[in-house]
């Protein structure tokens, strides 16, 4: 079996999770890649199923050991990132590798596996479109909604960067062009 990876990254609100949920319940053998993280577990999160939680002194260890892909300091002392030790965890079930990662998170992890990676851009149909399907979530204050918003605009500028870019506008056909893209790199 080929040591093959596929990534999926996108702006918040772009439809990224609900397409994954969607490709990890198809017949592709995909497995989800579990990332490490430093925040603290919320209630029914398990850690090694939801994400290895870790100290932020125990991350930085692993950091400094070499056992990361690749991480971020999301905010001082908010690490997030992929162990080495997940794709080989993966492969040995005899199954490709899915990352559900933010924008550098999926260039950077591109840039680790090469030709070896299918990088997958989900993008939103439009910037109004983003900024309804983040207002109808209700879950942000108008404050967040505008970080992300801007934080969007960023990534956005970033997808030339991945190997194809899949507009979400019609969820039924962005989960079957990116399922298709997918078969066709596993192939």
């Amino acid at each position: 079996m080929d040591k093959k990876v596929v990534i999926v990254s996108a702006p918040s609100g772009s439809g990224k999770t609900t397409i994954i949920k969607h490709l990890l319940n198809s017949d592709l053998p995909l497995a989800f890649s579990i990332s490490a993280c430093t925040r603290t577990m919320r209630d029914g999160e398990i850690h090694g199923r939801d994400y290895y939680f870790l100290s932020p002194q125990e991350f930085v260890k692993q950091i400094e050991q070499g056992h990361f892909i690749e991480w971020e300091e999301v905010y001082e002392g908010l690490f997030y990132g992929t162990l080495t030790s997940e794709p080989e965890r993966i492969w040995s079930e005899g199954k490709y590798v899915l990352f559900d990662v933010d924008v550098i998170g999926g260039l950077n992890i591109k840039k680790a596996f090469g030709e070896k990676a299918l990088a997958l851009f989900i993008m939103p149909p439009s910037m109004e479109e983003l900024r309804h399907r983040l207002e109808n979530r209700g879950t942000d204050t108008p404050e967040v909604i505008e970080k992300r918003i801007g934080k969007a605009n960023r990534e956005i500028g970033y997808s030339t960067a991945f190997d194809h870019v899949v507009i979400n506008d019609k969820l039924s056909e962005a989960v079957k062009e990116t399922e298709a893209l997918i078969r066709a790199f596993l192939q």
